[in-house]
C-alpha cells in the first residue's frame, strides 16, 4: 500500500469537503489503484487527507491525468497557506487498519529515529491495542522516505476515546507507549471530530 498524506489549512471546510467529495463523481472513476482516503478538518482548519493507492506508480498515474490536475487547482485555492505532502510506501496496519465506521480520528504525527524498532513495536501493539483499548477500531501509521510518519487512529466515538484516555494503563500498555516515546520526536495530534470517509468502488 501507498499512502499520500496531504495537509494544509483552509479557509472555509464546508466548501473544501464539497469540492473534495466532487473528486469522488468527477475524477474516482478513473483512478486506477486508489483505494480509499480519510479525511477531516481540526478545530483550527487544518484539513488532512489521507489518501491510500495500491502504489506509488499509481498515485503518479492519478496526478498526471489532465483531470486531476484540473480539480487539484481548484482545491488548492481552498487553502491558505502552504500545502504539505508526504509519500509513503512504508505503511503498516494495526488492528486491521483503518475503519470507515469510526466516529473520531485523531493523526499523531513527527520523526522516528529508528524504523524497523518502530515496525516491530507496532507488531506488538496491535495484539495489546484489540486487548485494552474497544475504543479503538483500527489504526496505521505511514512512514515518508526523511522519517516522518503519520499515525492515524479511528476510534469508535470521541467520547470513547476520551474515558480510555483516563484509565490507567496496564503494565503491557504502558511498557509500549514508553518504548515509542523514546523513538519519535517532534510530536503533533490532530483530531478530527467529524471525520469522512471514501473507499473505492468495486465491480464484478
Amino acid at each position: 500500500m501507498f499512502v499520500q498524506v496531504i495537509q494544509g489549512r483552509v479557509r472555509d471546510a464546508a466548501a473544501a469537503h464539497a469540492t473534495m467529495d466532487r473528486w469522488l463523481v468527477d475524477i474516482e472513476p478513473g483512478a486506477v489503484g486508489w483505494l480509499g482516503g480519510t479525511f477531516g478538518v481540526t478545530d483550527d482548519g487544518m484539513l488532512c487527507a489521507l489518501v491510500r493507492f495500491d502504489s506509488r506508480e499509481a498515485a503518479a498515474l492519478n496526478s498526471a491525468r489532465p483531470e486531476q490536475a484540473a480539480w487539484w487547482e481548484e482545491m488548492s485555492g481552498h487553502f491558505d497557506g502552504p500545502v504539505s505532502f508526504h509519500d509513503c510506501d512504508d505503511v503498516q496496519l494495526l488492528v486491521g487498519g483503518g475503519s470507515d465506521e469510526a466516529g473520531f480520528v485523531q493523526v499523531i504525527q513527527g520523526k522516528v529515529s529508528d524504523r524497523d524498532a518502530v515496525h516491530t513495536l507496532m507488531d506488538r501493539a496491535g495484539d495489546v491495542i484489540a486487548t485494552y483499548r474497544k475504543d479503538v477500531l483500527g489504526a496505521t501509521i505511514a512512514i515518508d522516505d526523511d522519517g516522518f510518519f503519520t499515525e492515524t487512529v479511528f476510534f469508535t466515538s470521541e467520547a470513547a476515546a476520551r474515558e480510555g484516555e483516563k484509565q490507567e494503563m496496564p503494565a503491557a500498555v504502558q511498557e509500549l507507549v514508553d518504548a515509542e516515546e523514546a523513538l519519535v520526536s517532534e510530536l503533533a495530534f490532530h483530531d478530527l471530530h467529524a471525520p469522512w470517509f471514501a473507499s473505492a468502488r468495486r465491480t464484478g
